[in-house]
């Protein structure tokens, strides 16, 4: 049986009558503690930088330039801090897997605080099908055999069986891992991050070392006097999107060690947001530091392409595919932890499955959850690269409205001279703007209509689970 909210804000669920000697410090939920700072900080930034780096360098460069590109990163970066720091607020006072829906509950209508979590769950559950799209797209750079044997098209497409079943044997290894365990979801994150971060260290050395600032003219992709802001404006729309992790701490916040300090979920927010907005604007002026961007543009080449060329190497090309191999599986697993642990909380609340929110006795993990989300980067996978761009958009919808939804909350948590209450509402502002972006007819970058339909299927699914919880109670 439920029950209402106790006094620590948290929502009490079922418990297993039996009882077993768990391996690890275990919380109340069931779920194993064993997460410190450092892993903290790879979920975030892991589950942020992913291989748009690699693969979409192209349609970064040619909406923005290299001055665009990087200073949409840079200012994106920037306007999220109050976001970022609102959230290491809520996370430090609110230690929930829910996330948004633990937030929001307190202070707005329950049928909006679930509107706002479930949207908040297709941010990172629509990362999964993206990876599992763009392993093939990203291999087959350095293994052209990759695309061979066509099985059927879409939206032009075609999917070819050896990237397909790469992608297939990607989520079925997260999905292995994350069942096993937290800890060795942890040990993956944190290796494939340092790892992906020592890399890409030394391939911006080396670009600022051979290239030239005199690749980089024309610093803009649009003339005329507006030029440089409408480029600015084309990267910053989709700059939420690839910045889209830094909050996802919060769901991993019920799986901390044992005596962690609740200051440092804060601490990692912040360290994973900045250096994930480094990181881009570092990577975008490397690459234009040593190839003309515009011929990039062209050939709809890839960040690899622009190295091998550059220094007449294919050995550094196959380098840096594999620290965007790194890159790809820490996102899917940062993506994957997440959003099954959202709809863990979500499901111990009762507003879906319950089965949801079981979790596995010795394992300590959302074993059905799992299960959904294994399920949901198949069947992505199987409609192949004709999803990357399109998924883009739709993302960023998404987490804006997980993120608006938080900082309103926090801001109507806070009593007036309360230190936060700048910061949430600073962010609840750039928040609304990110959705604004995204749904006023007319915008640069605005919905089409495909984007329209995928958001609608998956807010149809979620009204669907409203109304069975509804009939249920």
């Amino acid at each position: 049986m439920r029950s209402p909210l106790d006094s620590a804000g948290s929502i009490p669920y079922e418990i297993p009558l039996h009882t077993v000697t768990p391996t690890e410090p275990t919380s109340s939920s069931g779920l194993h503690r064993t997460l410190s700072l450092v892993e903290y900080f790879t979920f975030g930034f892991g589950t942020m930088v992913g291989v748009g780096w690699v693969v979409l360098m192209d349609d970064w460069l040619g909406r923005g330039g290299p001055g665009g590109a990087a200073l949409g990163f840079l200012l994106g970066g920037v306007l999220l801090l109050p976001v970022a720091r609102t959230y290491g607020r809520l996370v430090a006072r609110f230690p929930d897997a829910g996330g948004e829906i633990a937030y929001t509950e307190r202070v707005l209508p329950p049928s909006v605080a679930f509107a706002a979590a479930w949207t908040m769950v297709l941010s990172y559950a629509i990362v999964c099908p993206w990876e599992t799209a763009a392993i093939g797209n990203l291999l087959a750079r350095v293994i052209p055999a990759l695309n061979t044997a066509p099985l059927y098209e879409v939206a032009g497409r075609t999917i070819f069986a050896p990237r397909l079943a790469l992608g297939l044997a990607l989520t079925a290894a997260i999905a292995w891992l994350n069942a096993r365990g937290m800890k060795f979801s942890g040990v993956l994150q944190d290796i494939a991050t340092f790892g992906l971060l020592a890399l890409v260290g030394i391939f911006a050395a080396l670009a600022f070392v051979r290239g030239s600032p005199a690749r980089l003219p024309p610093l803009f992709a649009h003339a005329g006097s507006s030029g440089a802001w409408l480029s600015m404006f084309l990267v910053l729309q989709i700059v939420p999107y690839f910045l889209t992790g830094f909050e996802s701490v919060g769901k991993e916040s019920e799986e901390a060690r044992p005596g962690f300090p609740p200051r440092r979920f804060g601490r990692a927010i912040t360290l994973a947001e900045v250096a994930g907005f480094l990181f881009y604007a570092t990577i975008i002026l490397a690459v234009a530091w040593i190839f003309p961007w515009r011929d990039l543009v062209t050939g709809h080449l890839g960040t690899e392409a622009a190295f091998a060329r550059a220094f007449g190497s294919s050995a550094i090309a196959r380098l840096v595919v594999f620290a965007a191999f790194l890159s790809l599986v820490k996102i899917f697993n940062g993506n994957f932890v997440a959003a099954t642990r959202m709809l863990y909380g979500i499901a111990r609340r009762g507003l879906v499955h319950p089965g949801l929110a079981r979790v596995h006795p010795l394992r300590g993990t959302p074993q059905n959850a799992i299960l959904l989300m294994a399920v949901l980067s198949v069947l992505g996978a199987l409609l192949g690269d004709a999803v990357l761009v399109p998924i883009s958009e739709v993302g960023s919808l998404a987490v804006g409205v997980g993120w608006l939804a938080s900082c309103v909350a926090a801001l109507a948590l806070r009593q007036r001279g309360e230190p936060g209450r700048f910061a949430a509402a600073a962010g609840a502002l750039v928040a609304a703007s990110v959705v604004a972006i995204k749904v006023v007819p007319g915008v640069p970058g605005s919905f089409t209509a495909a984007e329209w339909i995928a958001f609608g299927l998956w807010s149809a699914l979620g009204l669907a689970c409203w109304i069975a919880r509804r009939r249920g109670r």
